[in-house]
């Protein structure tokens, strides 16, 4: 079965420490919170160092009612932003929003 691309949109996310566990969540100045959970590959919090933000297409979605969480699919090429490359996307972000 094929991905449902309309349900994805482009989300800068980025890697955090949380207590001794490496994690991922959105950057903060998009439509997502930035305590959401983020389901991403493995290889974002163990090949990267912590800090490091990324650029990747997300969907919001559950599992069976649970709580919400973007799911961002594993086969994705992963694509690294710098501050700079961040800081132009959030601000191209809140240019499209009405």
């Amino acid at each position: 079965m094929a991905r449902d691309l309309s349900a994805y949109r482009e989300v800068a996310i980025e890697s955090f420490d949380d207590d001794g566990t490496v994690r991922v969540r959105p950057v903060v100045g998009q439509a997502y919170h930035p305590l959401l959970r983020v389901q991403c590959s493995r290889v974002l919090v163990t090949d990267y160092p912590v800090g490091t933000r990324f650029l990747v297409h997300a969907k919001l979605t559950d599992r069976l009612g649970g709580p919400p969480f973007l799911y961002v699919y594993h086969g994705d090429p992963i694509v690294v932003l710098s501050r700079a490359e961040t800081k132009k996307f959030l601000a191209e972000f809140r240019r499209g929003r009405i």
